[in-house]
């Protein structure tokens, strides 16, 4: 699902206007019937709103909303928010078409600066849900003075919040919480979600998101308009499921591709045991795991479905000189490789890894140490002549990109589509709402996955994952994706029968069947 800027939803709304010809007052109706329909799937026990409007479109939709919910049966009151501005345009004849249908079937007051909202406020604390209708996405700077203490009393009512289009008092464009907002339970938006919506912090005033049909093929709109960002996404379930290729009935292991692992080092060898796990479960044909040769027997007993390989240590169980050698010695005949978890940092060991990534010419998911090895040389990646998807955590990134963690935590959208075009990879950007960007700036935001995912090991699985679906011949992005998603669903998984807290790495492998089915199931 695209994800919008609110200039770019704008020019869709005009689009629908100007080239299919429907009438912006439909779009309001349609919207406003969106809106009903999730007032009654996330409250089904209210039957009362009290509805604040501001003077302009958002307004026009509570308004639209009111009549729609009142004559489905709710008690609906209508505080009209304007400090001395009349709507104009569709939100003025919706508001005329309120005017003729009160007192009958729903209240309209009007709110002005110069008095206390104390009635207004005593009859939203009676009803049972509260919807917010009074900037939505056009907000350009904070809320001051009457309006900000009007947000700010409505907040702080204890009654379910519904905010239409955005919570007042955050903006369309921009992530921050920059002054005075709402809280929702629920936002409702239309027809697409916005960067506020989905990238915190300015999200986590959000809610649950409602992403409501407009009755208009964005589809179809995508092209009338001039959307100068390039395209960003929000992957939801049916799209990843939409990647899975079914396993056919006449196949064999040699099908579904060897993936050489290169992963661990003396008291890390579970990084290694659980890529090549991870890998074994994401459906690789074969996987051999190249370990420094400290920890051969080690791996081969945590990880009994796949083989090994040892490769050149020093004293300390870390790779040294001729591990290169035997790392592209090992990737002979195999179809891609998985290189990171576990390696160490040390000179010798980042040396080698650095021959090895650029002398592969396989796919490659690099990880931890791998992206390490490259620190403050993302360009280094780019002569690599095949795939290449790098999946680092913030700080394994801001050493990549030669900047500051708190930078990359900043804006992790930016700092993703950064060092993918800098690497020429397709970076998987790990944290809460992984980011994947490609070379070209394209990126998805992933909606899978928990708290409990922050624990060590988590990343390793990850790995593997990836590496299974390079190896079984899925291209980066696709690969990227379906990892990355699979991962989430198999932690929320797994989170839902232990818990987050109790929640460990293996725990992933072993949901990692029923990720699966879900998907399939779709």
């Amino acid at each position: 699902m695209r994800i919008f800027s609110a200039e770019a939803m704008a020019k869709l709304d005009r689009a629908a206007v100007e080239h299919l010809g429907v009438p912006s007052m439909v779009l309001m109706e349609n919207a406003a019937l969106g809106l009903a329909e999730a007032v009654a799937r996330s409250f089904p026990a209210a039957r009362s709103a009290a509805i604040f409007c501001g003077p302009g479109n958002n307004g026009g939709d509570g308004l639209a909303l009111a009549r729609h919910l009142a004559v489905r049966g709710y008690r609906v009151v209508c505080f009209l928010a304007f400090a001395g501005r009349e709507p104009r345009g569709d939100a003025a004849a919706q508001l005329g078409i309120c005017r003729k249908m009160a007192p009958e079937l729903l209240g309209l007051a009007e709110l002005h600066p110069d008095e206390p909202p104390d009635r207004a406020l005593r009859a939203a604390r009676d009803a049972d849900l509260v919807v917010d209708a009074l900037f939505g996405t056009g907000l350009g700077r904070p809320l001051e003075g009457w309006y900000a203490e009007l947000v700010e009393a409505l907040d702080a009512l204890p009654v379910p919040k519904l905010a239409v289009d955005l919570p007042s008092g955050l903006s369309g464009g921009r992530t921050d919480l920059f002054g005075p907002h709402l809280r929702a339970d629920v936002t409702v938006t239309f027809a697409a979600p916005k960067p506020a919506q989905v990238f915190p912090p300015a999200a986590d005033a959000v809610g649950d998101l409602v992403v409501a049909d407009l009755g208009v093929p964005v589809g179809l709109l995508e092209a009338l308009i001039d959307d100068e960002e390039p395209p960003l996404h929000l992957l939801l379930p049916e799209e990843a499921a939409a990647l899975l290729a079914p396993r056919r009935p006449d196949t064999h292991k040699g099908d579904y591709g060897h993936l050489l692992v290169v992963a661990g080092a003396t008291g890390k060898a579970g990084a290694a045991i659980l890529t090549a796990r991870a890998a074994v479960r994401a459906g690789a044909g074969l996987v051999t795991a190249a370990v420094p040769a400290p920890i051969v027997q080690t791996v081969d007993g945590g990880s009994v479905e796949s083989m090994s390989r040892p490769l050149p240590a020093d004293e300390n169980g870390v790779l040294t000189t001729g591990a290169a050698e035997g790392i592209l010695d090992a990737a002979s005949g195999k179809d891609a490789v998985a290189l990171g978890p576990g390696l160490g940092q040390g000179e010798a060991a980042s040396g080698e890894i650095r021959r090895a990534v650029l002398e592969c010419e396989l796919p490659l998911a690099l990880d931890a140490d791998g992206i390490n090895a490259f620190a403050g040389r993302p360009e280094a990646l780019a002569a690599r002549r095949v795939a290449t998807v790098l999946t680092p955590h913030p700080g394994e990134l801001a050493r990549l990109l030669g900047a500051g963690t708190g930078e990359v935590a900043a804006d992790r959208l930016a700092a993703a589509r950064r060092a993918a075009r800098a690497t020429g990879a397709v970076v998987a950007l790990k944290g809460r709402l992984t980011v994947i960007a490609t070379p070209e700036g394209a990126a998805w935001v992933n909606t899978t996955g928990n708290a409990g995912l922050a624990t060590g090991g988590t990343g390793d699985v990850l790995t593997g994952m990836l590496g299974a679906f390079l190896a079984r011949g899925y291209e980066p992005v696709e690969a990227a994706l379906l990892a990355v998603h699979l991962h989430g669903l198999a932690g929320d998984l797994a989170a839902a029968e232990t818990g987050e807290e109790a929640l460990a790495a293996g725990d992933l492998i072993e949901h990692l069947g029923g990720a699966f089915r879900a998907l399939a199931d779709l």
